[in-house]
């Protein structure tokens, strides 16, 4: 895969076992060296999906959003580096001494990644959810990722209408994964907050996840290199 300056393609296998997580895998080839592990995955086909990614010599995404305590969290991703992930993801709500405890058990070697606002929720969404009258999506996104910052994370996740915005506050601080990447014109789904690879992938991005604007797509690696060569357009 040719080099791109800007950000990092990550497919999602946001599938239910690990038989189509590795078709998808061998089907895009080198296309793609980096995949997600969702909750969906993991559950199903447990760290030995994570081992079995690995052993093809691609990069593993976990994404688990760990929120709990944080000794059990340090334990978590203690574990997660040990599987040879590559990026964890927790849930900055859970505080900074929690997401200090995740960046102690992952080490060197595992890039901790808080969530800030997930890209389902909009403003009136987040505010019903956290029993608040109204609430600014952008202002807490910034309030979580300085509180990420605080903690030494590798970065955080956010949707691409935040990425500038931090992107601005934090610079290379903090890497940026988004969520929510869709080719123009394609569909939102559930996803209240939607970017092109090319819009992200300029404002600052570091990674940007690609789920079924590849994985649905009729003819998955022509998405793939559809992606590629935006990203190389925006790079240029």
């Amino acid at each position: 895969m040719a080099q791109l300056a800007s950000a990092v393609p990550i497919v999602a296998l946001d599938v239910p076992d690990a038989v189509a997580a590795l078709a998808l895998v061998d089907e895009l080839g080198e296309l793609c060296r980096f995949y997600k592990v969702g909750s969906e995955l993991f559950t199903a086909a447990g760290p030995a999906v994570v081992e079995a990614l690995r052993a093809r010599d691609v990069d593993v995404f976990l994404d688990l959003k760990l929120h709990d305590i944080p000794n059990t969290v340090r334990g978590a991703a203690r574990s997660a580096a040990r599987l040879g992930a590559r990026l964890l993801t927790v849930h900055a709500s859970g505080g900074v001494d929690m997401v200090v405890a995740a960046v102690d058990g992952a080490g060197p070697t595992c890039g901790v990644l808080a969530v800030t606002v997930l890209t389902s929720h909009d403003a009136a969404s987040l505010a019903r959810a956290w029993g608040r009258k109204s609430l600014d999506v952008r202002a807490e996104v910034l309030r979580l990722a300085d509180q990420a910052r605080f903690a030494n994370a590798h970065g955080i996740v956010c949707s691409g209408d935040e990425v500038a915005d931090v992107h601005g506050r934090h610079g290379s601080a903090l890497r940026l994964l988004v969520p929510g990447i869709r080719l123009a014109g394609g569909e939102s789904h559930d996803q209240a907050r939607v970017v092109t690879p090319a819009r992200a992938a300029m404002a600052g991005a570091s990674y940007l996840v690609l789920g079924r604007a590849v994985t649905a797509a009729a003819d998955r690696p022509a998405a793939m290199e559809r992606v590629l060569t935006e990203l190389r357009g925006a790079a240029a």
